[in-house]
């Protein structure tokens, strides 16, 4: 098998055979590095392809006259052009950079430790494999639960279509708060009113009663309901416009 550098100085030369060979060669490599951000919520193909362009980069920059091995110069490549893409085109809600970088590498290890674990890891155990401030990891993972916006229609509980969604939990204004502190406004002030008064108010503005209607059910005249209801509206603003604003 021709070796690594061989391949390399003829894809210089312009052999697009042994360009071709060397990156199928590592083809695998830039599988397996894709596959640690598995768990993200990125499709694999999307990964798989950004590493794969990757480590055509890679062949294309390598130099064999540094002394270094392909696999030394590709794996930084390509991690580097995966966290370019979680930094530039995943993030719907996007952190500063330190927080993003931290998020991706504590990502990394969530899952290892987890096997190990038997559960998820906390955030004070990752700060500790991180070496960093627990606080600065649980900022870390807080922003890596922006990376996607999740749908409003989302079921609470997986697999119950009867289960409240997430946008079921978004308050929204109540129209019943308003009815309830008018009519307590108004209650209190119709304490002014004598009780046939307020009984021809109610009877007029809360049963939609006419006013020959209300004459002819306390048997009064419709005259007299009428000057009564303008009466007792006036005393009602009136007190209105003297009492201090709650």
């Amino acid at each position: 098998m021709t070796d690594d550098r061989e391949m390399a100085r003829r894809a210089r030369d312009g052999d697009d055979h042994a360009r071709r060979e060397l990156i199928e060669r590592y083809l695998p490599l830039a599988r397996g590095i894709a596959a640690r951000y598995r768990r993200t919520a990125e499709p694999m193909d999307d990964l798989v392809q950004v590493a794969s362009l990757a480590l055509v980069k890679a062949v294309d920059r390598w130099d064999p006259a540094r002394g270094h091995a392909f696999s030394s110069f590709a794996v930084p490549t390509i991690l580097g052009e995966l966290r370019r893409h979680f930094r530039d085109t995943t993030w719907m809600v996007r952190p500063p950079r330190r927080t993003l970088e931290l998020s991706l590498r504590v990502e990394r290890l969530r899952e290892p430790m987890g096997a190990g674990l038997g559960r998820d890891p906390t955030a004070a155990e990752l700060a500790e494999r991180t070496g960093r401030p627990e606080a600065e990891v649980a900022e870390a993972l807080v922003a890596w639960g922006g990376r996607a916006v999740r749908s409003l229609d989302v079921p609470l509980k997986d697999a119950d279509d009867r289960a409240a969604t997430v946008g079921d939990l978004i308050g929204h204004d109540d129209v019943e708060f308003e009815r309830a502190e008018a009519r307590t406004t108004v209650e209190r002030l119709t304490a002014i009113l004598d009780q046939r008064a307020r009984e021809i108010l109610r009877m007029r503005f809360e049963h939609d009663l006419l006013q020959s209607e209300i004459a002819s059910a306390l048997g009064i005249s419709q005259m007299q309901v009428s000057r009564i209801i303008r009466r007792s509206l006036e005393r009602l603003f009136a007190q209105a416009a003297v009492e201090p604003a709650t």
